[in-house]
């Protein structure tokens, strides 16, 4: 019975997503297809940046994060809502001045087409990898859930999915995008809550007692100001929240694709600002669900999984626990899931074909919506590609390796913009791609270092180093003025 109650809530939320594109698409021609038109309404585009950085790593990591390291995540969400500021006053009046559907181009403008080009490079890299290996945990998850008791291949799972998300994301882009995480931020908010309340029902809390409960818990400590050596450090966290949100969200097309589809600057800034404080309490209501999780496993003598991942989902097929909980799980992890990947998968698009390709620069319509189209099936087909390798490899380091990556990746992107902000002199253009090479193998050489000599393991400190690498790369470039 649950594989046909899981596959019937799928069914069910593609068909809302269909409807969505279909609705977004009318009228939509290639250049609404890269930059939405910039019609966006700010509070349509506040509700959709809620929900866009949540993926379905993030929708089941969140709630067994609890176990070991409490309500720590807080304080670096509390950085992210400082780092919204930074993007609103000092990124956005940057990319509305220069009118940019890829915020990439902004790397031309100021260096030249070398630099331009590693940008882009870097961000389709880290994106590519960064969302197939996000999109493969939701896969997995489903394929136990669903796809297994059918008797029916992972490969299958893979290629239909990817499929339908191609499709609904095809016409509409950009456009398609805002409104779809409009519905997957009222889908993951909807689920929490009611898993929530369904949680305190089974524990007999009332709203007073639930509250009075988690406050007393072990898992519900927030603020960490005792030991400076271990990750949960307040100000570890919370300034690495700042930095981190900047750079994976101020200088990703991914997700600045939404707020570059305001009608104005001004438009754009509260929007932003207005999702950035409303995550703190969407980031509270997981973590608060995630205590309750625990409570329940106490309260029916439930074994605790051996990854804390795979709490929010063993509680949620409990079979003391109602039908709706399993079909609120399932809905929460595809709102999550699908979109994250349907939003990337626009977002290299928009990338490839603008930065890399150029062709908004050589094409006029019909040849540069064909060249999207093309575009887009290929970035559908090396995702799927992507899913399916790591799949086959089943190794649990690879998974580990590509995140890392991702903070690798970052760094020459922070410190290009970074740079590129603070000194206004010309660099050696050509030359740049060779520091955004450099700096990342250096900063992996120091950390390995740190390492050996100190035991000192990098965290999230990674970034800032690999960011200043870079700019002290560019520095030493500076075209001096009799050159």
């Amino acid at each position: 019975m649950t594989p046909w109650i899981v596959l019937a809530t799928i069914v069910g939320y593609f068909i809302l997503l269909f409807i969505i594109s279909w609705a977004a698409s009318r009228k939509s021609d290639t250049a609404t297809a890269l930059s939405g038109g910039r019609q966006a309404p700010w509070f349509i585009v506040a509700i959709a940046m809620l929900g866009a950085p949540i993926s379905g790593v993030t929708f089941i990591s969140v709630p067994g994060y609890v176990v070991g390291s409490s309500y720590s995540y807080m304080q670096m969400v509390l950085g992210f809502a400082v780092g919204y500021f930074v993007i609103a006053y000092v990124l956005l009046p940057l990319f509305y001045k220069r009118n940019l559907v890829s915020i990439y181009g902004y790397l031309e403008q100021r260096f030249g087409a070398s630099t331009h080009k590693s940008g882009a490079w870097f961000f389709f890299i880290s994106k590519m990898l960064g969302a197939a290996v996000r999109f493969l945990v939701v896969c997995v998850t489903l394929q136990m859930l669903v796809f297994e008791p059918l008797h029916i291949p992972f490969v299958f799972n893979v290629i239909v999915t990817i499929a339908l998300i191609f499709l609904y994301t095809l016409q509409g882009g950009v456009k398609t995008v805002i409104w779809t995480d409009t519905l997957k931020s009222f889908c993951l908010i909807l689920s929490v809550v009611l898993c929530i309340v369904f949680i305190a029902r089974a524990l007999g809390y009332g709203a007073g007692d639930m509250v009075k409960a988690i406050v007393a818990d072990d898992t519900s400590r927030i603020f960490f100001f005792d030991n400076p050596k271990e990750g949960t450090y307040f100000w570890k966290q919370f300034i690495a929240g700042i930095f981190m949100v900047i750079a994976t969200t101020g200088l990703d097309q991914d997700l600045m694709q939404r707020t570059l589809a305001s009608k104005n600057v001004a438009e754009s800034k509260k929007g932003l600002i207005v999702s950035g404080i409303t995550q703190i309490f969407v980031v509270g209501l997981f973590l608060v669900l995630g205590t309750l999780l625990v409570m329940y496993t106490r309260h029916a003598g439930i074994e605790m999984p051996e990854k804390n991942d795979a709490l929010f989902g063993m509680v949620a097929q409990d079979s003391s626990m109602p039908v709706i909980m399993l079909i609120l799980f399932v809905l929460g992890l595809i709102a999550a899931g699908y979109s994250a990947a349907g939003s990337a998968l626009t977002a290299l698009t928009t990338s490839f074909t603008v930065d890399i390709l150029e062709s908004d620069k050589k094409q006029e319509e019909p040849k540069l919506a064909h060249t999207r189209r093309m575009v887009h099936i290929g970035m559908a087909v090396v995702m799927g590609l992507i899913i399916l390798v790591f799949y086959a490899l089943n190794n649990d380091s690879a998974i580990k390796m590509v995140y890392t990556l991702a903070s690798y990746t970052y760094g020459p992107i922070l410190g290009l913009f970074a740079f590129g902000m603070m000194c206004k002199r010309p660099v050696r253009d050509r030359l740049v791609p060779i520091v955004c090479i450099a700096a990342p193998i250096l900063s992996w050489v120091i950390q390995w270092w740190l390492d050996k000599q100190y035991q000192y393991t990098l965290g999230f400190e990674l970034l800032l180093l690999n960011a200043a690498l870079t700019m002290i790369g560019l520095a030493l470039l500076i075209k001096r003025s009799n050159s």
